[in-house]
């Protein structure tokens, strides 16, 4: 039994209005990197197959030899490793434009998301942890790979001083990392 000892609870509400863009999912995929166990095993692939085929194309450049095929697999890494983000930020754009202007209201018993033709409520253990970038706040499912992602993009926010009241209803229920 809880006694509220004449207190009356703190019910915090901040609400965003947006319209999803590329530049927020970048953000939110970057930031997936730095969570998802899958996304760091592919990045550092991605990042030794360059520097293995660097070696390579070095080696043969001073043994007065030129590797054509690994000068293609070390330009297909090494352009590839910056563009992922930017190519998987669009796919995802895409699809989100699909629902159209979302109003997010986040409180303390969760986040609902309402767009024209949906309205989705996530309770907290839904996306138990997020991370914060200079353009959104990513809330990302508890599993290790974070497949599932929420996103509140800060450009939605009516004031700037209500990222800190957000921020502060995500530090309450959910884990920064």
């Amino acid at each position: 039994m809880v006694m509220d000892m004449g207190r009356e609870a703190v019910r915090e509400t901040v609400e965003l209005t947006y319209r999803h863009e590329v530049r927020d999912f970048a953000s939110a995929v970057r930031a997936r990197r730095k969570v998802s166990r899958s996304a760091g095993l592919m990045t550092g692939a991605m990042g030794l197959g360059f520097v293995a085929f660097a070696l390579i194309s070095a080696a043969g450049l001073a043994a007065g030899r030129v590797d054509a095929f690994a000068l293609i697999l070390m330009c297909y890494f090494g352009v590839g490793l910056p563009l992922i983000p930017q190519l998987q930020a669009r796919s995802l754009a895409r699809m989100a434009d699909l629902i159209g202007p979302c109003r997010a209201t986040v409180t303390d018993a969760g986040v609902t998301i309402r767009a024209e033709h949906t309205t989705v409520l996530h309770g907290w253990g839904a996306r138990p942890v997020y991370r914060e970038t200079p353009e959104v706040f990513a809330l990302f499912s508890g599993d290790r790979n974070a497949r599932c992602l929420t996103l509140l993009p800060k450009s939605g926010l009516a004031d700037p001083a209500d990222a800190d009241r957000l921020r502060a209803i995500l530090d309450r229920h959910l884990t920064r990392v």
